[in-house]
């Protein structure tokens, strides 16, 4: 299966760089494109590229004066346990790109191939200088290992 290789720039645009993150996810579900659409974020700020991401919604643990209170308490039915979406922390010195692999097998072309041309075109996407890299390309390997590099 060969892999295509979607590069976006955002400079120092968090917002559209969560933007173009959450369309991302929406066409996951909506699609059914859990293991086809991949990507990952390079922050790079100060000249050094930063790998640490924390959760935003990461809940402090309770205390055992708090525990022993929310025992006669009735406990709300939802999904606590599912772990927080990592984000790293916005800062304004960061250059943000957004790393997208397409990995569609062999007999998916046609759908390959209209996704090739959406993806660049869509709100987000279409100001942040778009780059495909097809396996022929030069910077295709090297692009290749930049994503498997990133966390």
């Amino acid at each position: 299966m060969a892999h295509i290789y979607m590069q976006f720039d955002f400079g120092k645009d968090e917002e559209k760089a969560q933007a173009a993150r959450h369309k991302i996810e929406t066409w996951k579900q909506a699609f059914r494109l859990d293991k086809k659409l991949l990507y990952k974020f390079e922050r790079t700020g100060d000249g050094t590229a930063a790998a640490t991401e924390k959760p935003i919604d990461a809940k402090p643990s309770p205390t055992t004066a708090e525990k022993s209170k929310g025992k006669d308490k009735p406990k709300a039915k939802g999904k606590e346990g599912t772990p927080a979406q990592p984000v790293a922390p916005p800062t304004p010195d960061e250059q943000v790109k957004l790393l997208l692999r397409l990995a569609f097998s062999n007999h998916e072309k046609l759908s390959e191939q209209r996704w090739v041309q959406r993806i660049p075109t869509e709100e987000p996407f279409h100001s942040a200088s778009p780059l495909v890299l097809k396996p022929g390309d030069a910077r295709f390997s090297e692009t290749e290992q930049q994503f498997d590099n990133l966390a």
